[in-house]
């Protein structure tokens, strides 16, 4: 009889702690500090300094969302290829990262937002005359890893150009200046962010085509997390803060900003 109710006892432990283990993850609401996922590579977006610092549009919105919260931040750097990943395996509670809103992405990740509607553009020399998507037929345009920008020319738009793959966009950024690349393709902010720092006369096509939907990446089933994180993007629009950081990181660049509104949310469900 005690060796059954030693058995019995030990297999409730073990279930106790497997479902702890493999139980739901906790919700950023019930976390005083909050790591939260930020692009190191694009200028005026994320960027990590020299001081190992961030700056840009999507830092300065990690930061406000965090104190919207009522939480601490510490912020992490995360490349395209590396969003779902830092999210999936626990690293980050939160991803502000230029995360385009997709129907794989959502498989993986709850978005809550959008924060920002932006739309693709194309970048190029200034002796390219670009001026809509289809002229990148049969040319080469870089594709980054972790990236579906450039997919989306030649999959949705069944544009037939090139696709010439780079880590990240400051290699793209070199490949277009060389002519190794045509033309570097994705969401206009981007884009603006990099011609800015560049300095060298690289434009915008001013294409404006294939709506991008940028949210926060929360882990699966943290519903609660997503509607306070909503919430919180209502205000920052609503108090200002939305145009304010706009104008702040995009206004030099001229790109055009349209009207400055509350998006419609994916939902948290």
């Amino acid at each position: 009889m005690k060796r059954v109710l030693a058995v019995t006892a030990a297999l409730v432990a073990a279930l106790a702690a497997g479902g702890c283990a493999g139980g739901e993850a906790v919700s950023i609401v019930d976390k005083d500090d909050l790591v939260i996922a930020v692009r190191p590579d694009l200028p005026s977006v994320g960027f990590r300094k020299p001081d190992g610092t961030f700056e840009g549009f999507d830092v300065d919105v990690a930061r406000y969302l965090a104190r919207k919260l009522g939480k601490g931040v510490t912020l992490m750097p995360a490349l395209a290829a590396e969003r779902d990943k830092v999210l999936l395996d626990g690293r980050a509670d939160m991803v502000v990262a230029t995360y385009t809103i997709d129907q794989d992405r959502k498989a993986k990740v709850l978005f809550a937002g959008p924060y920002h509607i932006s739309y693709q553009d194309i970048l190029m020399r200034p002796d390219e005359t670009f001026k809509n998507v289809r002229d990148l037929k049969g040319r080469r345009i870089c594709q980054v890893k972790g990236s579906n920008a450039a997919e989306r020319v030649t999959e949705e738009r069944k544009v037939a150009a090139r696709l010439v793959p780079f880590d990240d966009y400051a290699q793209c950024l070199g490949a277009l200046k060389s002519g190794q690349v045509d033309a570097v393709t994705t969401n206009d902010v981007i884009l603006a962010g990099l011609a800015m720092r560049d300095g060298s006369g690289l434009r915008l096509a001013n294409a404006q085509f294939n709506e991008q939907r940028t949210g926060v990446g929360l882990r699966r089933g943290d519903v609660p997390g997503c509607e306070e994180v909503n919430r919180a993007i209502i205000d920052m629009y609503q108090d200002g803060t939305a145009s304010k950081l706009l104008h702040k990181w995009f206004g030099p660049s001229g790109l055009h900003l349209g009207t400055i509104a509350v998006p419609q949310f994916e939902g948290c469900s």
